[in-house]
């Protein structure tokens, strides 16, 4: 993992920061979102219907469930002087 500094990132256009871990975007996980935002559309959280009418033959996560995941990535994937990498 590198070091990276805010003056340094003009540098590092177009070349890769780190590789974060993967991530288990579950229906568990999905179920919760849909709990906490209210946003329960059956494509999200009904498997059975995704399933049989999605295009995608099953449930999809919801965009800001994956916005979210994404905003913790950099944290997992490089280090930043003075800021502790998460748990």
């Amino acid at each position: 993992m590198s070091e990276l500094t805010l003056a340094g990132l003009s540098e590092r256009i177009g070349r890769e920061l780190g590789v974060s871990d993967w991530v288990a975007i579950d229906q568990e996980r999905i179920d919760t979102f849909a709990s906490c935002t209210g946003d329960r559309q059956w494509i999200h959280v009904d498997v059975e219907r995704a399933k049989r009418e999605s295009p995608f033959r099953g449930p999809i996560a919801h965009g800001y469930l994956t916005l979210a995941m994404v905003a913790r990535s950099p944290c997992r994937s490089a280090s930043f002087p003075g800021m502790p990498r998460p748990a």
